[in-house]
């Protein structure tokens, strides 16, 4: 029997994340690609970057704030003087119609996040852009997910648990609020942070090995 394997073109053994996200770097790893972090300075405001624009609708608003981020990252790379290799970016938000929901800012926030999502249908998009030394290749992945009924407890122990802080729709899809989504239109790992499959073409485009090389 011949043994077919594989032609791979990748030319770079690792790929630079710049995310502070312990969720992306554990995605890029499932699928095979080295992650070496390139993660903002003292000197620079990650946070300012996120700040929404009044009228600015979801999907622009994401994949503009991970342009905004890997500008940032490929000046951090220069200025660092790093070797060359190509750069990762993602951003993730979450819209309920047109009502982009972010990071909640304390307590009340987030239960008032939950209630706004209880029983509804929101969609999570993540926008992905990958700078290979050239150019910049972009993904974007929109999904939809439907919780189930939060009641006052179930939101009240959750914020209690500190989870919501720091995800933006206030829950985390790997978290215990998972046991009241009642139904996912998309991709999960993009939920989480990072959609595999456009990340691992953009990343096969960029020519990066992965575990998996066409």
């Amino acid at each position: 029997m011949t043994r077919l394997t594989p032609v791979t073109h990748a030319t770079h053994d690792f790929v630079y994340l710049a995310s502070q996200s312990p969720r992306r770097l554990h995605l890029l790893q499932q699928i095979g690609a080295r992650a070496e972090l390139l993660l903002p300075g003292t000197d620079e405001d990650a946070e300012a970057l996120e700040a929404t624009r009044r009228g600015e609708l979801p999907a622009a608003y994401v994949q503009r704030v991970t342009a905004a981020k890997l500008g940032a990252a490929r000046r951090r790379r220069a200025a660092r003087a790093l070797p060359g290799a190509p750069i990762l970016c993602a951003d993730t938000t979450v819209a309920l119609g047109t009502r982009i929901l972010g990071k909640p800012a304390d307590a009340a926030d987030a239960a008032a996040t939950l209630g706004a999502l209880s029983g509804r249908t929101h969609r999570v998009l993540t926008a992905v852009a990958v700078w290979t030394g050239t150019r910049t290749l972009q993904a974007l992945s929109v999904s939809h997910v439907r919780f189930a009924t939060l009641s006052p407890a179930i939101i009240a122990a959750y914020v209690a648990s500190s989870e919501p802080f720091g995800k933006a729709g206030a829950y985390a899809i790997q978290s215990a609020l998972a046991g009241w989504i009642a139904h996912i239109d998309g991709s999960h790992s993009s939920i989480m942070g990072l959609p595999l499959y456009e990340t691992a073409q953009l990343l096969h485009r960029a020519r990066v090995k992965l575990a998996l090389s066409a």
